[in-house]
């Protein structure tokens, strides 16, 4: 027994360290072994099946499909929890309607998972990024769900009926994503070289609009000019195009309703549809569903076209139910708008944006709010040239997002209140995420700055186990702590999150006293490289197509 104890032990180690290579991914082993590259090694040996020798790629599509059924029958108990007659809070059913949306998007991404993999032992690059970002996101809308339901108040049966089930539904989601990743993720991009990045940012930096002469009179006789200076000969495919004017002089008077007219599921192909929206205050909540793909909004500047809400916790909304503007339909780009939330940091949680959409892009666009401004929620997202505005853990979420030549406004919050600039959510080793911040500039909105220093500002603290935020290449001014970061709670991640710094300037820059957590790094080129828009977000295969300009690597 001994002897055949040392041989499984060495068999599960030879196999989780050498998982990346496919030669060895084909080998038929038992389920023990391919149980302990996973984070839950019990776990999963009590789910897959362990009368039989399998490939790693069996066991994850087996994996993948069980989690399926799983998410189905989540969802038909939130469904029959929402038809009750009576007896929930407000609270409550805004949680349990967070959970049907949440849920139905993981129904739909693993399905998605499963079409991708059920026959099949090899992706190219590309699809087996695409998959791994909807696995990462199954985790996290399942988080967030599984959260919402706790926070509710008062506590209700519902939350102790959920709380064990839900464990498991992540223990095999995590079991899940890392069986794909092992067998299906090939090992790390390596990042380019300045000369092969200027080749590209000259070539796609900036695009030109491409549209009908039609759409083109009406956009340049209502703005006045044109989306951007043209160059390189790269073109913008635009398919169709409405106005939004409140006064009345567009096809609609508000943005929601320009929203439910684009088409559905439209592919990337087909080009954008456009909804240009004229300067004014718009007091909407809009809501761009998963269906809705490819829109590109357009307003005429920040603080000229304005979109603004009040929503907050404190006035019995849910974080993920208060934003101003949410998106989840993939390939959304934003151009010249504010995004606000007007609740005030006496309202506690009030978020002005969240974004869920993949492959999404925000150019020269303002966010403001206080506590949780920006929920970065999940898959992949570009933001370039944004003023972002906020007090405690204003820029949180679990996507994978490069913020780039963007201004980060912490503001004033409540009286004892520090300032948190970023809180990044990532719950699990194997997830894709994180949050990098390049080339942007950090300093105190007026109402800071007229503190005189008394608050103090902290570039982040670790929302979750495995937390990973890399500021590079960015000013900090000296609103930011000696320390740089701060705690959660105790001990908290300080020796599982991940957080970086890499060649910032500015009088807050300086790592001489920063905190000496295992998990923090002051970094070098080598490492930084993977967290820029080409290796991080795969920004070189979509972003050409939006006609944003960017920075395909280090600066």
């Amino acid at each position: 027994m001994a002897s055949m104890h040392s041989t499984i032990c060495f068999l599960s180690l030879f196999l989780a360290l050498h998982f990346f290579s496919p030669s060895l991914a084909k080998i038929s082993t038992s389920s023990d072994a391919i149980c302990n590259s996973t984070p839950y090694p019990f776990f999963c040996q009590s789910i897959l099946p362990n009368n039989q020798s399998s490939t790693i790629y069996d066991y994850a599509r087996f994996s993948i499909r069980h989690s399926l059924e799983t998410t189905s029958h989540f969802l038909s108990l939130v469904n029959s929890y929402l038809t009750l007659p009576n007896g929930l809070s407000q609270p409550t059913i805004r949680a349990l309607k967070d959970c049907q949306s949440l849920l139905g998007l993981n129904m739909d991404f693993l399905s998605t998972t499963i079409q991708s993999i059920d026959s099949t032992d090899t992706l190219q690059s590309s699809q087996a990024d695409d998959t791994h970002t909807l696995l990462s996101a199954i985790m996290t809308n399942h988080q967030t769900c599984s959260d919402g339901l706790q926070a509710t108040t008062p506590p209700s049966s519902i939350q102790n009926n959920f709380l064990s089930p839900f464990d498991d539904g992540n223990k095999l989601y995590s079991v899940s994503l890392a069986l794909f990743k092992h067998g299906y993720v090939p090992k790390t991009r390596k990042g380019r070289w300045l000369a092969e990045r200027e080749s590209l940012f000259s070539k796609y930096g900036h695009l030109g609009l491409k549209m009908s002469s039609q759409h083109q009179k009406i956009y340049e006789s209502l703005s006045g000019r044109k989306l951007w200076q043209t160059s390189g000969g790269g073109q913008v495919k635009v398919n169709n195009m409405v106005v939004v004017s409140k006064h009345g002089s567009g096809n609609f008077t508000t943005i929601s309703d320009a929203v439910a007219a684009a088409p559905t599921n439209t592919a990337a192909n087909q080009g954008y549809f456009m909804i240009y929206v004229v300067g004014g205050v718009y007091e909407e909540y809009v809501s761009i569903a998963q269906n809705k793909q490819y829109l590109m909004m357009v307003g005429d500047g920040i603080n000229k076209t304005v979109i603004t809400g009040n929503h907050s916790v404190a006035d019995g909304w849910t974080t993920y139910s208060s934003p101003t503007f949410a998106v989840v339909g993939p390939g959304f780009v934003a151009i010249n708008i504010t995004i606000q939330n007007t609740a005030g940091a006496i309202k506690q949680q009030a978020v002005a944006l969240l974004n869920n959409a993949d492959l999404s892009t925000f150019y020269n666009c303002s966010i403001k709010g206080y506590q949780d401004t920006l929920l970065t929620h999940s898959m992949r997202q570009f933001y370039s040239h944004c003023d972002i505005y906020g007090t405690v853990d204003f820029i949180f979420g679990n996507a994978a997002v490069v913020f780039q030549n963007c201004n980060v406004y912490p503001r004033l919050p409540m009286q004892g209140q520090f300032n948190t600039i970023t809180a990044q959510g990532r719950t699990d080793i194997n997830q894709n995420t994180g949050t990098s911040i390049q080339n942007c500039t950090i300093i105190a909105a007026p109402d800071l700055a007229a503190d005189n220093g008394k608050t103090q500002t902290y570039l982040g603290r670790p929302w979750q186990l495995y937390s990973r935020t890399v500021y590079m290449q960015s000013f900090m001014d000296s609103l930011i702590n000696p320390a740089g970061w701060a705690v959660w709670s105790g001990t908290f991640a300080l020796d599982t999150l991940y957080y970086a710094e890499y060649n910032n300037r500015g009088p807050g820059s300086s790592t001489t006293n920063r905190v000496t957590w295992p998990g923090y790094h002051v970094i070098s080129a080598t490492d930084a490289v993977n967290f820029t828009v080409s290796n991080f977000i795969s920004g070189d295969h979509w972003l050409p197509a939006t006609g944003v300009l960017y920075t395909s690597g280090l600066m």
